[in-house]
């Protein structure tokens, strides 16, 4: 069957885009003023933003009128405790603490370690106890004070919230049964993007926990170890059943109690967005970030609560969001033997019931003002896609609960517009759309990413003349990539993180990135805070 995916390239008319949008706009009399596509754009009357041009420098490069301050960097001092800052920062979560938000506590994630940098390790040479306890004392993630003061955000030091989730912490498995025999998982790790529950709550989603732990595969009714990422992994030294790992993590901010929610599936989840159904209660959608995996949504069984309710996943071809009901398919009966069985193998049960493969899935935002949903196609080596897209969807009347949708794809990415390879999105408060791309370290800055150079974080306006145009505003320092961009509660401030700059660093004498701190210096993935007279008047105009 032809698939409904109906491309909107950036020399599509206008006014088609904005009734795409479902906004209603002036702007619409200004088509005239639009360009045909976005190459070459550099800035536009109507914007306080001015686009960079692609850089290959070792620094974080920002549009005019925009600047950072590095504000949490890889092991620093949180607490009394010695508790100190994880490796490669992630998703960033928000919680404010007063009404102002002026005061805030951020949920960090911690993705994966460098063993060379984290550890010690030297290539070539036997991995040690210690080292890898140091390694999983790095992935996880962290809860921060932060305080905005004259000289912007700051670190609350030794604040009572500062606390680390880790490779050791005892977190309980929210099932309908044991797991590998034990209601509790030790350690939170491949801690990628995530969300934010009605309730206040964080979501982390544990996206490639099988580099650390390795995976299982089911033959003929048998279970089978499949080995992790010899770069990465623990097996050596730990046995950790894979089974505990690839769920998303509910972790309240306060307290830094946790809970991983199985009935949201186990797959390499990149996220976890959370939306209010007309009825009170919760949705969560969530993105399987591998090529050819699939798009999810959960529906939760009432109000205030994640740990029951329905899980589908989508099948695009049909517009519909597909059931994974044990009870009520005899197909996932007959290949599992309990639901939670089933949801330990959701890929299986996903293919089973017939969703339709994506081009690497990733972040999965709403906007605030359409409640569309947009979904990250990163890229697919099997569908020769190299530069992804992003996919709209919108739910049969406008309603979370309903099983039917309609969709098309958003922008593509490529020469014309200007981006490769999108990966976290961000919706601000006026409904503009921040994307943030993920070409990794083997292809970046060869063909046919070359004239992309650096990973980028990119603007782009959902009303307007400017509409539709991705325009770059920042650009990461060498073999860096940024991501879970954040805003703060007025706006005016966005958290970003800068994750592996000098990626795969092989010689710690000589490493390729240098950055925060320049000059001969070991390179550090930090959060940053940027601010500044550009995105003030983007927020108040």
């Amino acid at each position: 069957m032809k698939s409904p995916l109906l491309p909107l390239a950036m020399n599509s008319n206008r006014r088609e885009f904005l009734q795409f949008m479902g906004r209603s706009v002036g702007a619409i009399a200004l088509l005239s003023q639009m360009p045909a596509c976005a190459t070459g754009i550099r800035s536009r009357a109507d914007l306080p933003l001015t686009a960079i041009v692609p850089s290959s420098e070792d620094a974080l490069t920002l549009s005019p009128g925009l600047k950072y301050k590095v504000l949490l960097t890889w092991n620093q001092k949180l607490n009394q405790k010695g508790e100190r800052f994880g490796y490669n920062n992630d998703f960033i979560a928000f919680v404010p603490l007063d009404s102002k938000g002026s005061e805030a506590i951020l949920w960090v994630n911690h993705e994966y370690h460098d063993p060379i940098t984290v550890g010690g390790w030297r290539p070539g040479q036997p991995r040690t106890l210690k080292q890898i306890n140091k390694e999983r004392k790095s992935v996880g993630g962290s809860l921060v004070h932060v305080k905005k003061t004259e000289n912007g955000w700051s670190l609350v030091q030794n604040s009572k919230y500062n606390r680390r989730l880790d490779g050791f912490t005892k977190i309980p498995l929210i099932s309908e049964e044991p797991i590998r025999g034990t209601r509790a998982a030790v350690g939170t790790l491949g801690n990628c993007a995530g969300g934010v529950t009605p309730w206040g709550t964080i979501l982390t989603a544990e996206e490639n926990y099988f580099n650390f732990v390795g995976d299982v595969e089911f033959k003929d009714g048998k279970r089978e170890q499949v080995p992790g990422d010899t770069y990465l992994t623990w097996e050596n030294f730990v046995k950790l059943p894979p089974e505990h790992y690839g769920w998303v993590v509910e972790v309240e901010p306060k307290s830094g109690k946790a809970k991983k929610l199985t009935a949201l599936g186990r797959f390499s989840h990149e996220c976890a967005t959370t939306v209010l159904a007309r009825d009170g209660r919760t949705v969560v959608y969530s993105a399987d970030d591998a090529d050819q995996e699939h798009l999810y949504k959960f529906i939760s069984d009432k109000p205030g609560s994640l740990e029951k309710g329905e899980l589908f996943v989508a099948n695009l071809e049909q517009g519909r969001w597909l059931p994974l009901n044990w009870h009520s398919d005899n197909r996932l009966k007959s290949a599992f033997k309990s639901p939670t069985e089933m949801l330990v193998r959701t890929r299986e049960a996903a293919k089973i019931v017939g969703a339709t493969p994506l081009n690497r899935p990733e972040d999965v935002e709403i906007d605030p003002k359409t409640g569309d949903i947009f979904i990250s196609l990163t890229n697919s080596k099997i569908k020769n896609d190299a530069f992804g897209s992003i996919l709209r969807i919108s739910e049969n009347k406008s309603d979370y609960l309903s099983l039917d949708f309609s969709l098309a794809t958003f922008v593509a990415g490529g020469p014309e517009t200007g981006f490769a390879c999108p990966d976290n999105l961000v919706f601000d408060k006026k409904g503009n759309l921040w994307m943030t791309t993920d070409m990794s370290g083997s292809v970046m800055h060869k063909p046919p990413f070359s004239e992309f150079k650096n990973n980028g974080l990119f603007f782009i306006a959902l009303e307007g003349p400017s509409a539709g145009i991705p325009i770059q505003v920042a650009s990461a320092p060498w073999g860096a990539e940024l991501t879970g961009p954040c805003f703060s509660s007025d706006g005016r401030t966005l958290f970003l993180s800068v994750q592996h700059p000098g990626e795969k660093n092989p010689d710690l004498d000589n490493p390729r990135s240098h950055w925060p701190d320049g000059g001969n210096s070991q390179p550090r993935p930090s959060v940053v805070a940027i601010s500044g007279p550009a995105l003030d008047q983007l927020i108040q105009s």
